[in-house]
């Protein structure tokens, strides 16, 4: 039976240090995404606008994108477990924020805090994967943090979805929000006591270089960069107009929305662990490109839907876009340089997000014009970005090959 455990262990890359973060991320997800689903709405029914809504997508590209150097940096000087401390103690400052002040500028000061949580940590966690499991397990060891952070997305809007229709969407959402608060509080007691700390980290970094990109990104990483941007673009168009869509538009309720999260989310957790070993065997490249796939034509999927089983269609589809996304996490980290894994990796979101704001900040002028053309610009983006790695993206020798 021993033998058997340790067998499981070795499969799923899993050790006292992934189960730390695991942990971790279970409790902060899961406030989190109470709340965040639903901020949209929230921010219409406390007297934003539609475009105060587009300027909430604008700042979670932006916000994650410039947070994403500077966590990057922390982690490499102070290692992952204290900059993971520092970064949830910025979120519980802006869930304060949105928990005392009940209006649109609230939210949109306290996102400034909270809403990067997700991007600002994912340095630290790709760093602490990177140190704590063998070099071929490394998209397992990935492929298990995004699919342990799929329960709390799943859970999370559903707790969110009864708070609100319990309390309604003002109260219900500060609500919401406080129990985000109380979560974070005992993830960061979790991440003091049992949290190994990282002694690996660099005390004196290097100085950031992003006038000389090369030193960090070779042609292999760039390609993927780039693809990657042109498929975002097509996944942030939509994005925080998918629960209008839903809700406003088609007639949903916000439980019915919350059903939707938790089959997009049931629907990811199923796909991660086959390709993950298959990537880690077979080589990335495939699993990657059949991932932007799936980015591309869930927003022509979600134009179409109508009725709530449409709509489970779409999602079922939202849901396999994760197919080869910690596929793509890997590869990002196999591509960067040995003594920069986490600062690379923050570079890179950096870079990818900056530029991805802008599509975000877009998204609410597309949708003044109509939700069809918010829908198919993003439909036409995916496709330009599966054509450019298609055509241009690298893979790497797998162990496999070796």
């Amino acid at each position: 039976m021993e033998k058997c455990n340790i067998k499981i262990k070795e499969f799923f890359g899993f050790n006292r240090s992934m189960g730390a973060m695991l942990t971790m991320v279970i409790l902060i997800g899961l406030g989190e995404k109470m709340a965040e689903r639903f901020l949209p709405l929230y921010l219409l029914a406390v007297g934003g606008t539609a475009m105060s809504v587009g300027i909430l997508n604008f700042l979670d590209n932006l916000l994650s994108a410039l947070y994403s150097i500077p966590g990057g940096m922390l982690t490499d000087r102070l290692g992952y477990k204290k900059a993971l401390m520092v970064f949830t103690v910025i979120a519980l400052f802006g869930y304060a924020i949105v928990i005392l002040i009940p209006t649109w500028q609230a939210v949109l000061a306290g996102s400034v805090f909270f809403i990067a949580w997700t991007a600002v940590s994912l340095p630290a966690i790709m760093s602490m994967v990177n140190k704590v499991t063998k070099k071929n397990k490394r998209t397992m060891g990935v492929s298990m943090h995004s699919l342990v952070r799929r329960i709390p997305m799943a859970l999370g809007p559903v707790i969110g979805g009864i708070i609100i229709g319990i309390f309604g969407q003002v109260l219900g959402m500060r609500v919401a929000f406080a129990a985000a608060f109380v979560l974070g509080v005992a993830a960061l007691f979790f991440e003091y006591w049992f949290m190994e700390d990282d002694v690996s980290c660099v005390k004196e970094s290097k100085p950031l270089k992003l006038n000389n990109i090369k030193e960090y990104f070779s042609p292999s990483l760039v390609n993927l960069l780039v693809s990657d941007i042109l498929i975002r673009f097509a996944e942030q168009i939509p994005y925080a107009f998918m629960v209008v869509w839903a809700v406003k538009v088609n007639g949903l309720t916000p439980l019915q929305f919350s059903i939707l999260t938790v089959i997009e989310m049931v629907t990811a957790i199923l796909v991660y662990i086959p390709v993950a070993y298959m990537a880690d065997k077979y080589g990335k490249k495939p699993f990657v490109l059949i991932t932007f796939g799936f980015f591309t034509l869930f927003p022509l999927i979600l134009y179409f839907s109508r009725s709530f089983w449409m709509f489970v269609l779409a999602f079922i589809i939202r849901g396999l876009k994760e197919f080869g996304e910690p596929t793509r996490k890997a590869l990002i980290m196999d591509l960067a340089p040995e003594d920069a894994k986490a600062k690379t990796f923050g570079i890179y979101y950096f870079i990818r997000d900056v530029v991805v704001s802008l599509a975000a900040l877009s998204s609410a002028f597309l949708w003044n014009i109509s939700p069809k053309t918010n829908f198919m610009t993003a439909f036409a983006f995916g496709i330009i970005g599966m054509l450019v790695f298609g055509m241009f993206g690298k893979d790497i020798e797998t162990p496999h090959n070796q």
